[in-house]
């Protein structure tokens, strides 16, 4: 194996987990606070706004529903807006965020309202706020569930940077077509698999580690 392979397995994956991580910062920030929106404005909750709720509601659910490459594409103009070009590592976060932001979302949402109700009877019955019942009673109580499927989220986003890689996007994907697949280079293709299951099983180690001690303070 050639230090120039070694080094473009390197260059690669730092992309890759530069592209994963930016997306992943972006769509929690913005997936977060939409996921407890729609799980607040649910009737019979907290804040309860029906019409705010289904309308967030089918925004998420057809953008989960439009598949990757398709949504990369849709974007361009957003990507060449934010960033200057449809094309790179930078360009690839832009569609690689949107198509997680629904995800974390959903999963939030999910996640709040598996948090017993009785706990926020309590709360309520103690005078707690709204905001303050959200704050120190659904999220501590949620979050165990809401780091599995942030995992999750995560591992899929590695399998759409492959696919923007594909495309211009850089990273392994960019770097498994190159270098792999338009020189017949089957030991390359080989090590960016290699390296991106290296890559899931490390984020799906950490994730179940943070969760696993997030149910543990929790019950104690």
């Amino acid at each position: 194996m050639s230090q120039m392979i070694l080094f473009l397995l390197l260059n690669a994956t730092l992309q890759t987990i530069y592209m994963v991580v930016a997306a992943s910062f972006i769509a929690v920030c913005l997936g977060l606070p939409l996921g407890v929106i729609l799980y607040i404005t649910r009737r019979g909750n907290l804040l309860a706004q029906p019409l705010v709720h289904h309308l967030l509601a089918a925004i998420v659910n057809v953008t989960r529903s439009i598949p990757f490459i398709i949504l990369m594409i849709a974007v361009i103009p957003i990507t060449r807006f934010l960033v200057g070009s449809s094309i790179g590592t930078a360009a690839a976060i832009v569609p690689l965020s949107f198509a997680a932001l629904p995800f974390v979302a959903r999963i939030v949402d999910n996640a709040l309202l598996e948090v017993d109700t009785g706990l926020i009877e309590a709360a309520e019955a103690m005078g707690a706020t709204s905001w303050q019942t959200i704050i120190h009673v659904l999220l501590p109580e949620a979050f165990a569930n809401i780091v599995n499927g942030i995992t999750l989220t995560i591992i899929n986003l590695i399998g759409y940077s492959a696919m923007a890689g594909a495309v211009g996007g850089g990273g392994l994907g960019d770097m498994a077509v190159r270098y792999g697949y338009q020189r017949f280079n089957s030991s390359v293709m080989l090590m960016t698999i290699v390296m991106m299951v290296i890559l899931v099983q490390a984020i799906q180690f950490f994730g179940d580690k943070i969760a696993k001690r997030v149910s543990h303070n929790k019950l104690s």
